[in-house]
């Protein structure tokens, strides 16, 4: 993995307007986050939006925010952050889009060019550089906290490597991996609950 210094030095050209740099974001996440997205698209919806098309949106926004200087990130870990949350939230915006006010993408017809229009603009939004800030935090300060074994657990499954995945890089047992995330998930279930000081 490259280090540190590769990755920001990748980032400033990123922000420069490189299409090499663009095509190593690219690649580096485009098959992981399209199968994240087809797992948060219902299934219904992935009849009239492709889970390709979700991923040149994320793409489309991370790369403008990028450029316009709206995104801080650590490393390799806190983009991945990022991007899957920008995934999410679009896949979330698309399904509540299809499911509201009794739209059906089985209904027969297809959509309408103002529906369509409607159904590109929930792709299109984005989280804020309030909530970008607060993921990396997050993510920093519960990698901080884990034993540095542990880390390479979380940095992979942040990453979108399956535990098997995990398993078979790290040379541990899946049971040890899956007590791991159990732990690290019942503390962001705890951090979340409690209030705020």
């Amino acid at each position: 993995m490259p280090s540190d210094d590769s990755f920001v030095e990748l980032m400033s050209r990123l922000r420069s307007g490189d299409d090499a740099a663009a095509s190593v974001v690219f690649h580096r996440f485009a098959r992981r986050l399209i199968g994240l997205a087809r797992g948060h698209l219902d299934g219904h919806v992935r009849q009239k939006v492709d889970p390709e098309d979700v991923l040149q949106s994320v793409y489309k926004s991370f790369f403008l925010r990028h450029a316009a200087g709206d995104f801080e990130l650590g490393g390799w870990d806190g983009l991945w952050a990022l991007l899957t949350l920008i995934t999410v939230r679009k896949c979330g915006r698309v399904n509540r889009y299809f499911r509201s006010a009794g739209r059906s993408a089985e209904a027969g017809g297809g959509l309408s060019g103002d529906e369509e229009d409607a159904g590109w603009q929930a792709l299109a939004s984005d989280p804020s550089p309030a909530e970008v800030a607060m993921l990396a935090e997050l993510v920093q300060g519960l990698m901080t906290d884990l034993p540095e074994r542990d880390r390479a657990v979380v940095t992979l499954s942040l990453q979108g490597y399956t535990v098997t995945e995990i398993s078979e890089q790290l040379q541990r047992p899946e049971r040890s991996l899956y007590r791991v995330l159990q732990r690290v998930r019942a503390r962001l279930e705890a951090d979340e609950s409690s209030p705020p000081a």
